[in-house]
């Protein structure tokens, strides 16, 4: 079994530990004091010494133990031990790796001194209280400054030994701050205010030390900063690279734990416990730069991202973070990125943790009940708003982009959908929260936020679920052609029933004519697109105001002759080839060119029509096929009887371009 020896005592020390707890090898953890002790959880694998060693006890313990590796993570400011252990190494034949701290970014404006004694003598120039950060062990050489018990504030932490360095120095019991970290920006800013102190004073302790929380506190309370510098440190590796080393060198792994969390609407005292508890437990927090301002109740490392790839690629290639918290707007299950994430994932130990909607949350202060509410987004989505709208109570929509409040006012007004009631919620959670009450002609003119939702009531919804709507519903009649053709109602609903449509189906009709198949079409494909292709300007025209009349949405109207017309359209999962024009073979090899998974119907009168398509489902490998022939009859008023006028005898062929039924 691999043995590893890793001197440790600094935030990276003990995820390093974490790291290495996880894998077959045997760890001896060596710490300077009983408080860093308590802070690791020993095992049968694991070894911790609290012992401070002296440059000979590392020796002998190298030289006893045969470790096959030696990590030197201890802190960047105590050189001394640093030296030992590299001195012990060389000595002993072990390998030896240093874990180095990352620099910080020079502070404006700040004191920046070589070493301590150069902080007190600067100190000594100014005047007002200090409180320094910069622990217990070398607080008597600061006695040096003029004013010493009256002047300095010192936090250390809460162990004996830190409290009889106080004591020895001759700090006032009132003076010292025993606390153990870390400490946020918000906890450093109260500390400074309640001491008072125009100084503060620190050592270079990189984003595990807190340093950037004590920065941006000194700036907020206008306190200034003395920073000790940091000592020039040996070469060696950073946390993001020395796991990938350790897991190539010695066959580790490494599956990082990965909470996605629904933060709700945003404020903080709306999000659920586990929630919270995920955001203060993870190594790092990810997400929008909204959502990482509105949660952060420590100092943690905050990486802003949104699209998924950039998140999972970030989550992967860095090793030194043990757990992530990857943070979602309101609920991680409702719109959200999680499904994209996910599969992003897979080797990653993964919990979803669920918030609460903007829905549930606008719901709740309407005090309406959200089980009825149909839920579309149109942040990013392209979504038939008009066909929702039209056919329920209530839609709640998610804007976002060019899908504005304003926006979708003026699409449900030209629909002629305005006799709606809405409500628009703005900011929702946070103490400026606005709600907007009205009609459509009330809202249309008024300016939201640009990521605000809205709550629609239609108190006369399209409540119609049938196949083969009446052709009174469709305008045939043309002032240059008299009566366009048409596929009538009964055909129509044969048509629509052999096609098998789905919600989100995508459906061609060749040769639309008026239009009444694309409108049937589009109204049982709400979620689906339709493109209507017609040769006949004027058909086409007809077709438009039959789909405005009937507010059939989401058809995209084709000018033209199949087979040239469908070139550069998406591949359809339905078709309805309602005509032709001689070119049915064209048509089909165009269609098994596209793809598979096709299921086509064409409703034909001629024979030569009829004698096409038979020979077209003997020549092309279709998985299915069915052909019928239905005359229609119907009931003529002659005298005192009613006669059955007969039709056109119209044969249905129904086909499956290589893929199972529907």
């Amino acid at each position: 079994m691999t043995k590893i020896c890793l001197f440790a005592g600094t935030t990276e020390g003990r995820r390093l530990t974490d790291f290495l707890s996880r894998q077959d090898v045997y760890l001896t953890v060596c710490v300077a004091t009983d408080y860093g002790e308590s802070l690791l959880e020993e095992s049968k694998r694991i070894r911790i010494s609290h012992k401070r060693l002296s440059s000979d006890e590392i020796f002998r313990l190298l030289e006893d133990e045969h470790f096959d590796l030696v990590i030197d993570a201890t802190h960047p400011y105590a050189v001394k031990i640093t030296e030992n252990i590299a001195d012990g190494c060389n000595k002993s034949g072990t390998e030896y790796m240093r874990l180095l701290r990352g620099d910080s970014d020079p502070v404006k404006d700040a004191v920046t001194v070589p070493d301590i004694s150069s902080a007190v003598d600067f100190l000594n120039t100014t005047s007002g209280n200090i409180l320094l950060t910069t622990g217990s062990k070398e607080l008597q050489k600061f006695t040096g400054i003029s004013g010493f018990p009256e002047r300095v504030y010192a936090r250390v932490l809460p162990m004996q030994s830190s409290l009889e360095a106080c004591t020895t120095a001759g700090l006032k019991p009132s003076h010292i701050i025993a606390m153990q970290g870390p400490f946020s920006q918000e906890m450093n800013t109260a500390l400074l205010q309640a001491v008072r102190a125009e100084w503060l004073v620190t050592k270079d302790s990189g984003e595990p030390g807190g340093f950037e929380a004590k920065v941006t506190a000194a700036k907020k309370t206008d306190c200034g900063l003395v920073v000790i510098g940091r000592p020039l440190q040996k070469k060696g590796f950073s946390e993001t690279e020395i796991i990938p080393l350790l897991c190539e060198k010695f066959g580790f792994t490494r599956k990082v734990q990965v909470k996605i969390a629904g933060i709700g609407p945003g404020n903080r005292t709306m999000m659920t416990q586990a929630v919270q508890q995920a955001i203060y437990e993870a190594d790092c927090l990810i997400g929008a730069k909204r959502m990482l301002e509105a949660p952060s109740l420590r100092d943690q490392v905050c990486h802003e991202a949104i699209s998924s790839e950039i998140i999972a690629e970030y989550i992967h290639s860095h090793p030194e973070y043990r757990s992530f918290t990857v943070l979602m707007s309101g609920d991680s299950g409702f719109f959200s990125g999680t499904k994209q994430l996910l599969p992003l994932l897979a080797d990653c130990d993964v919990e979803v943790l669920p918030g609460i909607s903007s829905l549930s949350y606008l719901c709740a202060k309407l005090q309406i009940p959200s089980e009825n509410v149909h839920p579309v987004s149109l942040h990013g989505r392209n979504t038939d708003i008009i066909s929702m709208v039209r056919s329920h109570d209530r839609v709640f929509v998610l804007t976002g982009g060019e899908n504005t409040v304003r926006a979708i006012c003026q699409k449900l007004k030209d629909a002629g959908l305005d006799r709606l009631m809405l409500y628009v919620g703005e900011r929702l959670s946070y103490p400026d929260e606005r709600i907007t009450q009205g009609n459509l002609q009330d809202l249309i003119e008024k300016e939201f936020a640009p990521l605000s939702v809205i709550l629609i009531e239609n108190s006369a919804p399209d409540r119609l679920a049938v196949q083969g709507l009446p052709d009174i519903y469709f305008t045939r009649s043309s002032s240059e052609k008299g009566l366009i053709p048409m596929t009538k109602s009964e055909i129509r609903s044969i048509c629509l029933s052999k096609l098998m449509l789905t919600e989100d189906a995508l459906c061609w009709d060749i040769g639309s004519g008026t239009g009444s198949v694309s409108v049937e079409m589009a109204l049982c494909a709400k979620k689906g697109a339709v493109y209507a292709i017609e040769k006949d300007p004027e058909a086409l025209r007809l077709s438009k105001l039959n789909a405005h009349a009937l507010m059939a949405s989401n058809i995209c109207f084709v000018e033209g002759s199949a087979p040239e017309a469908l070139e550069g359209l998406p591949t359809p999962t339905h078709v309805f080839i309602g005509g032709a024009s001689g070119k049915m073979r064209e048509i089909f090899r165009l269609l098994f060119d596209k793809g598979t998974d096709i299921r086509v119907v064409a409703a034909v009168v001629s024979l030569e029509s009829i004698a096409e398509l038979t020979e077209i489902i003997k020549e092309m490998p279709f998985s299915e096929t069915e052909v019928i022939t239905v005359q229609i009859s119907r009931g003529k008023a002659a005298r005192n009887h009613t006669l059955m006028l007969g039709g056109n005898p119209v044969t249905v062929f129904t086909m499956q371009i290589q893929g199972k039924k529907r």
